[in-house]
Formats: structure tokens, sequence, C-alpha cells
């Protein structure tokens, strides 16, 4: 699992948030788009595409999307 495919994967689950601004040091919560709705997003994209089962409590402890992928990369 490559972080470049990873951030691609993650910008795909805003809909109004230009990709380019989103990197693996993007603070994710940060973002004007944020919400629960995009959180789940991606818990399904996790599961979907690394079959790992991500919790609330993983998209809540991360800050950045490096962080998120990495618990992933911890559970693949």
């Amino acid at each position: 699992m490559e972080l470049t495919d990873f951030v691609e994967k993650f910008a795909e689950q805003f809909d109004d948030t230009d990709p380019s601004e989103i990197t693996a040091e993007t603070e994710f919560k940060t973002l004007d788009e944020w919400s629960s709705l995009i959180a789940l997003s991606i818990i399904a994209m996790a599961d979907e595409e690394y079959e790992v089962t991500l919790k609330g409590d993983d998209i809540r402890n991360s800050a950045t999307v490096k962080d998120v992928y990495e618990i992933v990369k911890s559970k693949a």
C-alpha cells in the first residue's frame, strides 16, 4: 500500500475540496467540507480498498491523512 495511492483515495471522498489541496500532511478535520458523513466514507473506503475495519476512534485520534494511513497500514 502506497501513501500516495491512499492520499488519492482519501481525497476522492470529498466532493467540493480540490484533491490537490489534500496531502499526507493535511489536517483533514480543518477542511470546510469535513463532516461525520465523510468520516463514514473514509471508513467505508478503508474497508473496500484495503479490507481494514477502521473505528470512529481511529479517525478521532488522527490529525493528518498520514495518521489515518498509518492506522490502516498497521491493520492491513
